[in-house]
Order: structure tokens, then C-alpha cells, then sequence
């Protein structure tokens, strides 16, 4: 009894260490992002930096707006949202409701290789494919446009927002379902009316996931969205070249010279998307808790 003690303290005490070097990694890398980030502002203003119109770092009058950066990767962002999400919701439930089980067994396999397709051969499918696909459809300049980069950037939220959303559909107890249809439900009024609420948990967390993987992807928007710092246009913007802040970083951080103030700037991009993604996860976990205090 004494040993069996001392084995799940030893666990406890392992689990534990675990989570706070996971807490401490994190407030390392924000520290190490902030720290270089902030030294920009010595030379340029904080309000410059959040609504400049222009991103010219090389320049012999540098400037480093954000603002074109940041509505490149909203719009980006946003179109694969668009494209992905009422997609990846409508698959998840045909999969869990309504297919055959053989169907559903053939069709997932599929959907999570998708998941595990390194980026670069999106980007290089987008580039191959789908650039001149939409340059000779819409008669474009360039098929290089914020609208390519929404569709790969879909393609790649899907299988997360199928498969995860797909788990939380099933998992929703099957006495809900038969208690619906008892009473005189639809097949269809059981499924949007019991089971998506009570699935919206997961649901919704799918989402954000999805969500944080097209806000942090690099390769793909890199490749296909042609890397204009240009503010989009309205209302055609998703027909304009656009270039997001993950990709800024890519492209610029292995020419900088360390130290500058476009060294600084970089940073400085990444603390935006490092404050972004934390308020994705913040309004993820809201909605999460608010559903489950609902449905509890």
C-alpha cells in the first residue's frame, strides 16, 4: 500500500513538472518574441506600426505598416473560413448520421491522410493546378490572388474541422437520438434540432482549430497568393495579390541583418500573430464552456 503511495505521488510530481516546463516554454517564446519586437518602437511609434498603409522595410525612408499584412492574412483567412467550414460541418455529419457504415469506413481513412499531406505539396498543387486555373477562369493577370490562397487554405482546415467535428457528433449519446424520433422527429429535425446542439462543443472547437491553422500557415500562402504588400481592394479583393504576416516572415527573417530595425519589425509581426492566436483559443474556450454550461 505504502509503495502503491509512492508510485502516484511519483506521477503526480511527474505530471506536474511536465506542465509547468510546458507554461514555462510558453512564456519563453513569448518572451523571446515581445523582447525583440518592442525594440522597433525606439524608432517608430506603436500607433505608426498598428495603422501604417504601407510595409517598404528596405526602403531608404523605411516603413513598416502592418496594416496591408494584416488585412492580407484577414482576407485569407477569412475566405478559407467561408470555404471550409460549412464544408467540413456538412461532411462531418453525412459521415457520423447519414452514410452507410462501409461508406463512412471507406471515406475517413481518406480525410485524415488529407491532414497529414506536408504543406509544401499544397503549395506546390496550388502553384501547378490551381494558379493558372484561376488566371484562365476569371481572366486575371495572375492567378496568384487572395481567392487561391482561401481555396488551398480550405482544403487544408478541412480535415481538421471534418474529423474533430465528426468525434464530437458521434459521441453525443444515442438515447438524444431515439428520444427525438420517438417523439415524432425527423431524421433532419433530430440532427439540426438534438444533435448539433449538443455537439456544438466540439463543433465549435473544431473551428477554432481550423481557424488557427489558416492564420499560421506559411508555405501555402506563400506560394499561391502572390506576396503584394498591398492593401486589398474593395469589394474585388479576393481577386488581388495579397501577402499575409506569416508569410512576411518567411520570406524577409533570412535576409535581415540581425539587429535592425526590419530585424525588430519581423518580430514585431509575429507578436501580432502570437496575440491573435491566443485570442482565437480565448474565444474557443469561451464558447466551449458556455455551450457545455447550456447543455449541462
Amino acid at each position: 500500500m505504502l509503495s502503491r503511495n509512492y508510485r502516484e505521488k511519483g506521477i503526480e510530481s511527474v505530471l506536474f513538472i511536465i506542465s509547468t516546463l510546458t507554461v514555462a516554454i510558453l512564456f519563453l517564446i513569448c518572451l523571446f518574441l515581445f523582447r525583440d519586437g518592442l525594440l522597433l518602437f525606439k524608432e517608430t511609434s506603436l500607433l505608426n506600426f498598428l495603422t501604417g498603409k504601407f510595409w517598404y522595410p528596405t526602403s531608404v525612408n523605411e516603413q513598416f505598416g502592418l496594416v496591408p499584412l494584416f488585412l492580407g492574412s484577414l482576407l485569407v483567412t477569412f475566405g478559407a473560413i467561408l470555404f471550409s467550414v460549412p464544408l467540413g460541418i456538412a461532411s462531418a455529419i453525412y459521415i457520423s448520421e447519414i452514410a452507410h457504415p462501409k461508406v463512412a469506413d471507406f471515406l475517413k481513412p481518406f480525410i485524415e491522410i488529407l491532414a497529414g499531406i506536408p504543406s509544401v505539396v499544397y503549395g506546390f498543387f496550388g502553384l501547378v493546378v490551381l494558379v493558372p486555373l484561376m488566371q484562365e477562369t476569371l481572366n486575371l493577370p495572375t492567378g496568384q490572388t487572395a481567392l487561391t490562397g482561401s481555396i488551398m487554405l480550405g482544403i487544408m482546415a478541412l480535415p481538421t474541422i471534418v474529423t474533430i467535428s465528426e468525434d464530437a457528433i458521434s459521441s453525443v449519446p444515442s438515447t438524444l437520438k431515439q428520444g427525438s424520433l420517438a417523439l415524432g422527429a425527423t431524421r433532419w429535425q433530430t440532427i439540426y434540432k438534438v444533435i448539433i446542439p449538443a455537439a456544438i462543443s466540439g463543433i465549435s472547437a473544431a473551428v477554432m482549430l481550423g481557424v488557427g491553422r489558416a492564420i499560421g500557415e506559411t508555405m501555402v500562402v506563400l506560394m499561391v497568393t502572390g506576396n503584394a504588400a498591398i492593401i486589398p481592394s474593395f469589394p474585388g479583393g479576393f481577386l488581388d495579390p495579397v501577402r499575409t504576416m506569416t508569410a512576411t516572415i518567411a520570406l524577409e527573417m533570412g535576409e535581415v541583418p540581425q539587429g535592425s530595425d526590419h530585424f525588430h519589425s519581423l518580430f514585431a509581426v509575429g507578436s501580432v500573430l502570437f496575440i491573435i492566436t491566443l485570442l482565437v483559443n480565448l474565444v474557443a474556450d469561451s464558447i466551449k464552456k458556455k455551450y457545455q454550461f447550456k447543455l449541462g
